[in-house]
């Protein structure tokens, strides 16, 4: 992965950020969202594409296109600065490959611990009974 060819293959746009702000928000283009196109990349191998589209396939589009998007600051750079960061972030997250989990056999003390303790209930509840005087 070359993170700086992937940089430049991500798209920015500026638009308009919806929500409260007052007048200023109908003039002021603050919004920024990032599109990066993961079949197209150049920055990616065929396998980190592999994987990311497994990995990222709730977020990608049926073209397989990542959208991010913030509006979280009133600056445009600012947008971007961070839009830029969650989307590094998101494919780190997506390039990791989970760990492998190994099935373990249950150790022979365990089962002879849990038969032991079940013995011990069962005769303790068996001391409960009348006695049979038969």
């Amino acid at each position: 992965m070359e993170i700086q060819k992937i940089i430049v293959e991500a798209q920015y746009k500026a638009v308009r950020s919806s929500g409260a702000g007052g007048q200023n928000v109908n003039k002021v283009s603050s919004k920024v969202v990032l599109t990066f196109d993961v079949q197209r990349s150049g920055g990616l191998s065929e396998e980190e594409k592999e994987l990311l589209k497994v990995n990222l396939s709730s977020r990608l589009t049926t073209d397989f296109v990542l959208i991010l998007n913030c509006d979280e600051d009133r600056s445009q750079l600012r947008n971007k600065e961070i839009v830029t960061k969650r989307f590094l972030a998101v494919i780190k997250k997506g390039l990791e490959v989970p760990k492998i989990r190994k099935a373990t056999k249950i150790p022979k003390s365990a089962i002879r611990k849990r038969i032991k303790n079940k013995k011990s209930v069962s005769q303790i509840k068996n001391n409960r009974r009348k006695p049979n005087l038969d």
